[in-house]
């Protein structure tokens, strides 16, 4: 029984049961009792059909949440930039048409939706998943431009939780860069792509181990589809030669973490191996050593940041190495990057923070026309006054460095929306 079923005998029982005796003759006081049950019985009946009809369910009966963000943008940016809606970087050639090379616009692709299921059990565990949408797949070419995006899936994964473990399998971030920082001005490509952050959603298995008490640690391990930063066709895929290695990309990580929810602190480090196909019976090789943190002091300060080291091809993570995989040669990019982000929450409606983030190809691996080092600061403020409205203001500034020197950019995005 329901807690509004149950709610409603209660009411039916108290009014037929309560009420003082005065000086109604008794059938006056029991028709009255009678009348004001039925109208609670009434009422509530009304409240258990809006909820029935409120209710999402899935075939199977598991629980279905609906979420979402309807996020309208607007940008200006004083110089050509890569993407300029989110630029990822400076581009290397300026408009010599005569024409400015500022410019200002708007867009709605970033918006996302969400469903996440749950209440289900196999094999002794919880069973849940969830999956991500957004509008950032590209646009029609068309006269519309960015009003007509293509629908592109974010995440989508099948969870299997235990007491002390748990196992992945669909399509996220990647193991060894698992965070991705505070911006409602860059969601399509996150924060500091291009800049230090490797957050391609790739598709993989995953297996957590974990451990502990107040302190918690955790082994993980995964197996992730191999990926090259190379265009595919319109319509049917072709094999890249990271798929044409024959062997998965593999990636491990440990951490430590205590707290819960926004005062959860978490420390990892991890380690990441792809292979790459090449003339001959040889293999290349992709590499990063990788650390990431989520440092919160209380719960309303909390400092976040990855970095990787040692680092080469990673341009299927997500655009490292400043999105150059192989240079001069063939040869792999080697590359060094990471990112931090500030963010400050002094009341539950205003957020406000800042971030940094670089990534630094070795110049040795580069053409002549190769990107050396792309460097990305962040400023933002961010307003939520309830019911899910959301404003506010960002602000990142690009300096991207070529053979001829560094080029610089400022990219200002003000938004407004609503998460339900």
């Amino acid at each position: 029984m329901t807690t509004l079923a149950r709610a409603a005998a209660w009411l039916a029982c108290t009014a037929l049961l309560a009420g003082p005796v005065v000086s109604q003759t008794p059938d006056d006081s029991l028709a009255e009792r009678v009348r004001r049950a039925e109208e609670a019985i009434e009422r509530l009946q009304r409240q258990l059909e809006e909820q029935a009809q409120a209710k999402v369910q899935s075939r199977l009966r598991n629980a279905v949440e609906v979420s979402g963000l309807i996020l309208v943008n607007g940008f200006y940016n004083n110089a050509r930039v890569v993407n300029s809606d989110v630029p990822l970087f400076v581009a290397g050639a300026q408009d010599t048409s005569g024409l400015p090379n500022s410019h200002a616009g708007g867009a709605i692709r970033q918006t996302r939706l969400g469903l996440a299921v749950t209440g289900a059990r196999a094999l002794g565990g919880q069973v849940s998943g969830g999956l991500e949408l957004d509008f950032y797949g590209g646009q029609q070419p068309s006269g519309g431009g960015r009003t007509h995006p293509l629908l592109r899936i974010r995440t989508a994964s099948a969870r299997l939780t235990w007491p002390h473990v748990g196992l992945v399998v669909g399509q996220e971030s990647p193991l060894v860069a698992g965070l991705n920082p505070v911006s409602f001005a860059s969601s399509g490509f996150p924060a500091f792509a291009s800049s230090g952050n490797l957050w391609l959603w790739i598709p993989q298995v995953r297996l957590t181990l974990e451990a502990g008490g107040r302190v918690r640690f955790g082994v993980q391990g995964a197996a992730l589809a191999p990926m090259l930063p190379s265009p595919q066709p319109a319509f049917l895929t072709e094999a890249d030669s990271a798929e044409k290695s024959g062997r998965a990309t593999a990636q491990g990580r440990i951490y430590a973490a205590w707290g819960s929810e926004d005062a959860e602190t978490e420390i990892g480090l991890g380690i990441h191996r792809g292979w790459i196909a090449t003339t001959g019976d040889s293999l290349l090789h992709s590499k990063a050593f990788t650390a990431d943190w989520r440092i919160a002091l209380g719960r309303r300060v909390a400092i976040a940041g990855e970095a990787f080291f040692d680092g080469q091809a990673l341009g299927g993570l997500g655009g490292g190495g400043i999105g150059q995989n192989l240079g001069l040669g063939g040869v792999p990019v080697r590359t060094t990057g990471g990112w931090v982000q500030l963010d400050l929450r002094p009341t539950f409606a205003w957020g406000l923070g800042g971030g940094y983030g670089f990534d630094d190809p070795d110049d040795a691996d580069l053409p002549t026309t190769g990107r050396r080092k792309n460097v990305a600061y962040t400023a933002h403020v961010h307003w939520r006054p309830g019911g899910g409205l959301l404003a506010g203001f960002e602000f990142r500034r690009l300096e991207t460095t070529y053979a001829e020197g560094t080029l610089t950019a400022n990219h200002l995005n003000w938004f407004a929306g609503l998460a339900f």
